[in-house]
């Protein structure tokens, strides 16, 4: 650890001194956890593992309707005003059910799809709610630990959506802090806000000789993936647009009745996203448009948007950014303010203080099979949790 021991009271003294003795420990565990798949839609056998983990050593916890693991570090007295400091750490990883899961040591460094994202902030969390038991800490904010699903691909987030879904009192939270991924450095307070379609064409497709000259959905679907290409986007804030899949058609020798496309789009900024949502719609309309005039014959578009990623930031100057500079300098590192998509994004779009941060050590080749981390700094990810929450939970 190249920093010190910040000063605080005897329960964070206390916590503290204990969790920096556990960095084999988290490792070990962090690899654990790795080895056991936990593709989209599909955690509940790492689900499992992890409550098993946490009943061990005396922590209850509850699963709620999508699958999150819950588990509440309550605050001095019994206040009427319930406003936790929210600990997230998703259990999912990016990888499809099927993929082989095999974390292997090489030399310095760990390998295996997941060790990092999220395996480590999995096993960060973990070690600071240990920690807190151990100080018997009692912190003016009660602190929920939430183990997510759903924070990867397909899962849009769905776990962190559920937490904050219409009416949940967790809207009325203090501050939210994800651990994700790797590194002592970054603190994401911007969150990049993304969306993402699917349009499906629809023709009555025929024989490619003997119904030529019907419109073709392929056309339309090849003009629109063109159009989308010449698309002008901002430089500042930056936004993207991407074409990323494609497909349809039964045969080489018909002319498809089928045809689709999905994209993603993503920026920092709501207006820009709604920006280039407008432009896309607008040349799928023309792309239609031409193909049906070609033909003289009609087309049916479908849009469906199958994901949503909300946008948002958190100002520079909020304290609960200057925690985490704190409590980043104080292990000798200089804070890096980062723009992720993270669990945050869904807090801060709510006006919620949140912010992501790594666990420590050091990770590369992320989300894919090759995902690799190096425990370059032991315990000091999660001691930077800790000092982060002293601040903000108050103990």
């Amino acid at each position: 650890m190249k920093g010190r021991q910040p000063a605080g009271s005897q329960p964070f003294t206390t916590a503290w001194t204990w969790l920096r003795a556990q960095a084999d420990a988290i490792l070990s565990e962090q690899v654990e956890i790795a080895g056991i798949a936990a593709p989209p839609f599909r955690e509940e056998e790492r689900g499992r593992f992890l409550r098993a983990k946490l009943d061990r050593i005396g922590v209850a916890t509850e699963v709620d309707a999508v699958g999150n693991i819950l588990a509440l570090f309550p605050a001095t007295g019994n206040g009427a005003e319930f406003r936790p400091v929210i600990v997230a750490a998703h259990i999912d990883t990016v990888f499809e059910p099927g993929t082989k899961v095999d974390v292997q040591r090489r030399g310095r460094r760990w390998v295996g799809p997941g060790i990092a994202d999220n395996a480590r902030g999995v096993a960060i969390s973990v070690s600071v709610l240990g920690a807190l038991i151990n100080g018997a800490v009692r912190p003016k904010h009660p602190i929920l630990f939430a183990f997510t699903v759903g924070e990867e691909g397909r899962g849009d987030l769905r776990g962190v959506k559920h937490l904050f879904k219409e009416g949940s009192p967790l809207r009325q939270a203090a501050a939210f802090i994800a651990i994700d991924g790797s590194g002592l450095r970054r603190i994401v307070h911007r969150a990049l806000g993304c969306r993402r379609f699917r349009v499906e064409v629809h023709g009555p497709g025929g024989h490619s000789w003997a119904d030529w000259g019907r419109p073709n959905p392929a056309h339309v679907i090849g003009q629109l993936a063109q159009r989308l290409s010449q698309v002008e986007l901002s430089r500042d804030p930056r936004a993207t647009l991407t074409v990323a899949r494609l497909g349809g058609g039964t045969s080489v020798n018909a002319i498809p009745s089928e045809n689709w496309l999905e994209l993603h789009m993503r920026s920092e900024s709501p207006a820009e996203l709604d920006r280039v949502e407008a432009q896309f719609r607008s040349q799928l309309a023309q792309s239609v448009a031409a193909e049906e005039d070609r033909a003289g014959e009609k087309l049916r578009a479908r849009i469906e948007r199958i994901g949503e990623r909300p946008a948002g930031k958190l100002p520079s100057s909020h304290p609960l950014i200057e925690a985490a500079n704190e409590a980043t300098t104080v292990l000798g590192r200089d804070p890096e303010a980062s723009v992720s998509s993270t669990d945050a994004n869904v807090p801060l779009a709510l006006g919620i203080p949140a912010i992501a941060i790594g666990g420590g050590g050091q990770s590369g080749d992320t989300h894919t099979v090759n995902e690799w981390f190096e425990d370059t700094d032991g315990a000091d990810g999660a001691l930077r949790a800790l000092s982060l929450l002293a601040k903000i939970a108050r103990f």
